[in-house]
């Protein structure tokens, strides 16, 4: 099993899960962040740290975002590593209980 970050983090980035990550699986895009599948060891401390709930467990993810399993792990092979939490977007409050939000991810 691994984690996936699903459509909650768009528009939000929070870099919370990357401090807690042991093995630095994260990976940064424009406007949110993936998990790469092959680097995820399955320690779940990247969950609670995500102040929008956009981690599950692969198992776990809604029905509705099960699209994001494939996604992580094809835009982790593109995207750059993150190893250090960072500041989020000056309005990831204002996005953070936005839902229907896959039309705005930026690759």
């Amino acid at each position: 099993m691994t984690y996936v970050v699903t459509e909650a983090c768009i528009k939000c980035k929070y870099t919370d899960c990357v401090d807690v990550c042991p093995v630095d699986c994260f990976r940064e895009g424009p406007n949110c962040l993936v998990i790469d599948p092959d680097e995820c060891i399955d320690c779940t401390l990247c969950v609670a740290e995500c102040p929008v709930e956009a981690i599950y467990a692969d198992d776990d993810v809604p029905k509705e975002q099960r699209h994001f399993t494939a996604l992580n792990a094809e835009l982790s092979k593109l995207w750059k590593p993150i190893v250090a939490k960072k500041d989020g977007p000056a309005d990831a409050d204002e996005w953070k209980d936005v839902k229907d939000k896959f039309h705005l991810l930026e690759r």
